[in-house]
């Protein structure tokens, strides 16, 4: 397996945390601006544990847990414009931009358990 800053999942969710914190950065609802931005640096933080292990059966563990993060993000990104905390338009784009995150991190999951994953894998 490659270096995991070499994979652009976790090159995307880096992009997605420094975003989640930049959209935040001056809110003062600290519950809800540090819940958020710890479910956004959680996706590369798991992208990254994951990938310090040997096994594709640990990295895809650590990939779900990414994934998990990654619809926190999304579900608390749908309350962002119902707070007042930013606009539709904006909530709705980066939404989609951890939705598109979501999916290629569900098609590595995919890649890693296929047969062909495991031919090209040492063993797990």
């Amino acid at each position: 397996m490659r270096p995991f800053e070499e994979l652009r999942i976790w090159q995307d969710a880096q992009e997605i945390a420094l975003a989640v914190y930049a959209l935040l950065k001056d809110n003062k609802d600290y519950g809800f601006r540090d819940q958020i931005q710890r479910a956004s640096i959680s996706i590369s933080n798991n992208i990254a544990e994951g990938g310090g292990y040997n096994s594709d059966k640990t990295m895809i563990r650590y990939l779900r847990i990414a994934r998990g993060s990654c619809n926190e993000v999304r579900n608390m990104l749908y309350l962002c414009p119902k707070l007042g905390y930013c606009s539709e338009e904006t909530a709705l784009e980066l939404n989609k931009r951890c939705k598109s995150l979501s999916n290629a991190i569900g098609a590595f999951i995919s890649y890693l358990e296929s047969p062909q994953s495991q031919v090209l894998s040492p063993k797990s």
